[in-house]
């Protein structure tokens, strides 16, 4: 009787193992995500400083900043409209990092499978000796100029006009799968493939924590690693909020790269956007929106610049199946001269 009740123990046990097993693989194939809400899921005051020339005003909870034009006058415009020199960080973008192919989480989870063969799924790789596994996400890059179209502030020039759009899928981009295809995108990431070029990108670890990144290393990306390659395979992953991170700056770079994303700040974007096929990583800041919104202040802060360790601020923001998505809003540095 013990061993009939011992065997049927064993059993139970057997098929509750194969039961959670296919709950986990039937939620790998799920898409699943939530519109990000503007009140509750957006910490407003990554906006902050506002800032007037040189002279940064309301800066509540003591929000990090960029150096701004000098001074408080500007001119633009062939026959020359002479107004203020106002910088701020705009809402203007969005990121997400996904599992499945086509799946836009930001959108609340809607599966855009065009019913042709899939492009490459995420994947995770088995630690090799001592290290860690690397990893495959696809991501998408959004236009979301978010306090235009809630009209936030009425009648400031400022602010990029437009609504809520995808702009970029990786899935039908064969440069994001293939480090060796991305090279013709980012030829110089070469110069960059060497231990030394990666020991550098301690100091810009320390620069991100402390601050924001080092904008002379372009190609780190903190405590996250290495912009280069532009693509969504990562050597080592430690979590999916880091690699997450990571492939935001990745992506971003790639849309400075191909013209797509623009330079918006500084005395240059005084009168508007200009080219920037490197980007300035001090000119982003980050905030988690999806699987658990990033809106505890931490020190007064819950926006994080490039490159920021994501040991304190990504704790206990990943769970199992419905929580490996992960979506960012985007604050981009903005500078411009308001006429009057």
């Amino acid at each position: 009787m013990t061993a009939a009740r011992l065997l049927r123990s064993l059993l139970l046990a057997l098929l509750a193992c194969i039961a959670w097993a296919q709950a986990l693989a039937a939620g790998a194939a799920t898409c699943t995500g939530k519109f990000p809400n503007p009140i509750t899921d957006i910490c407003w005051s990554c906006i902050l400083p506002i800032s007037v020339g040189s002279a940064r005003i309301g800066n509540y909870g003591n929000q990090e900043d960029t150096d701004n034009p000098s001074s408080p006058i500007c001119s633009c415009g062939v026959n020359p409209i002479i107004g203020l020199s106002i910088g701020f960080w705009e809402p203007a973008r969005h990121v997400e990092v996904v599992r499945k192919p086509y799946c836009l989480v930001s959108l609340g989870g809607i599966d855009l499978d065009p019913g042709i063969p899939a492009p490459e799924a995420a994947r995770f790789t088995r630690p090799e000796g001592d290290g860690d596994g690397g990893s495959f996400y696809q991501a998408h890059f959004y236009i979301n100029p978010v306090m235009y179209w809630l009209e936030v502030v009425t009648d400031f020039p400022c602010l990029e006009r437009g609504s809520f759009d995808l702009a970029y899928l990786t899935e039908v981009d064969p440069l994001w799968a293939d480090d060796e295809l991305t090279l013709i995108l980012n030829p110089d990431a070469v110069l960059f493939a060497n231990p030394i070029a990666v020991a550098a990108c301690a100091a810009d670890c320390v620069a991100a924590t402390m601050g924001f990144g080092i904008k002379e290393m372009f190609w780190c990306a903190g405590c996250q690693g290495a912009i280069y390659p532009m693509d969504g395979h990562v050597p080592y992953h430690m979590g999916g909020v880091r690699t997450a991170s990571l492939l935001v700056q990745r992506l971003t770079a790639k849309m400075h790269r191909e013209l797509i994303a623009w330079g918006w700040h500084g005395t240059p974007g005084l009168c508007g956007p200009y080219f920037e096929p490197v980007m300035d990583k001090t000119a982003y800041k980050t905030q988690l929106t999806y699987p658990i919104p990033n809106t505890a202040k931490e020190g007064g802060r819950c926006c994080q610049p490039f490159g920021r360790t994501t040991i304190i601020w990504g704790a206990g923001k990943e769970y199992p199946v419905k929580g490996e998505d992960f979506a960012f809003m985007l604050f981009r540095k903005r500078n411009c001269c308001v006429g009057y």
